[in-house]
């Protein structure tokens, strides 16, 4: 079997293809506005920040976020998620996390337990890949100031019973970090309903925007407890040398990356308007697919695939005798099908080094059973060989 034509199964570490509306706003802002956002008074400077707000107030419809200042925007969800731990904990804090957490998670915290300044107690998922609220609840302690979890494995994609999670958290008076990195956009989300403090996304993800683009939602509690990790200019109170303590300044020194921006407010408008609950249907039914069919190949092991917890559109894999990076330039040099090799920046999984495909809102029934098609031809080939 062989595939000229581009397959794209990497969602999960970027989305492609955008919608056009993306690649209109960006190709508009650069040849036609190209100012910065918040920093003048002119036509298109003032079009800008009018564009920046709408992208803000688009992501709080989106998540149920009741003021749209709590929207920062950020340079990725690592950003967020670093502003978060490093912003919020402070010397002797115990923070309570998970196995299934990205190393934009486990590396801040790692870094700050070895200098001293925090303890950390990492929970185990249980058989099906999910975290149960009962080991948070033990796993806490009265220094507990902060319970860091992902709503859905990069790994497996099992979506995580966080609001229960973060109701046990509460009871012991620690605040929440929810990592959506994998789950905005494909899955419905209501911070409060979610019981999330704290909520890093991606722009370029789920939500369709350009790479570079990235939020974290500051709960009512947390907006006096939060340390800005930089500081500087905001276009506002500038005859002060003091940082703003005003959301969203407070946290957005500099110039923001108008330019990601503007392509992410139409990548949310897209989303809001086709709907979560449709692209993630979609997903759900190409993986089904995907999942059906992998399962019936010899040799092949799907990871988490048996899980009774809803999953998103990721379907990790290894076969017996390949390495999962041969895998990977298998398919793209003669199949042209694009997924991720390696331990896709979670190393606590105990999943070890697989193959990730990941759908996207534009992917295909057909490209599902081309994708089944040459992964079976290299299985059947790695056993004869």
């Amino acid at each position: 079997m062989q595939i000229t034509q581009r397959i794209y199964l990497d969602n999960a570490a970027t989305s492609w293809p955008k919608p056009d509306r993306v690649y209109q706003a960006v190709e508009r802002y650069q040849r036609e506005l190209g100012a910065p956002a918040g920093r003048g008074t002119y036509g298109e400077a003032v079009e800008v920040e009018r564009i920046v707000g709408r992208a803000r107030a688009g992501i709080a419809r989106l998540f149920g976020i009741q003021e749209a200042r709590r929207v920062i925007f950020t340079q990725n969800c690592t950003g967020a998620l670093n502003l978060a731990i490093h912003g919020l904990l402070k010397r002797g804090d115990h923070v309570v996390t998970t196995d299934l957490e990205h190393n934009s998670v486990l590396r801040p915290l790692r870094r700050l337990e070895d200098a001293g300044q925090i303890t950390v107690a990492r929970v185990a998922p249980n058989a099906e890949g999910i975290i149960e609220p009962d080991a948070v609840r033990h796993a806490t302690c009265k220094a507990t100031r902060l319970v860091a979890i992902t709503h859905a494995s990069n790994v497996t994609g099992v979506v995580q019973p966080v609001a229960a999670i973060a109701s046990a958290a509460h009871e012991r008076g620690a605040h929440v970090l929810v990592d959506a990195a994998q789950t905005a956009g494909h899955v419905a989300i209501d911070v409060r309903s979610l019981g999330a403090d704290l909520l890093a996304a991606p722009g370029h993800k789920g939500l369709l925007g350009p790479l570079g683009t990235g939020f974290l939602y500051v709960g009512p509690e947390l907006e006096r407890l939060l340390d800005p990790l930089c500081e500087g200019g905001t276009g506002t109170i500038s005859e002060s040398d003091r940082q703003p303590e005003t959301l969203p300044e407070k946290y957005e020194s500099g110039n923001l990356n108008a330019l990601g921006i503007v392509g992410l407010e139409a990548g949310v408008a897209y989303v809001a308007e086709r709907g979560v609950s449709e692209i993630g249907g979609h997903a759900a039914q190409l993986n089904a697919r995907l999942r059906e069919g992998l399962a019936a190949v010899d040799g092949l092991r799907l990871h988490g695939a048996n899980c009774a917890a809803p999953a998103t559109g990721i379907t990790s894999l290894t076969i017996e005798g390949l390495d999962p990076h041969d895998l990977a330039s298998l398919l793209d040099g003669h199949y042209r099908i694009q997924g991720r090799a390696g331990m896709h920046c979670a190393p606590r999984v105990g999943v070890g080094s697989s193959f990730r495909l990941s759908v996207g809102p534009f992917n295909t029934l057909a490209q599902i059973d081309a994708a089944v098609g040459a992964i079976a031809e290299i299985a059947t080939q790695a056993r004869q060989t």
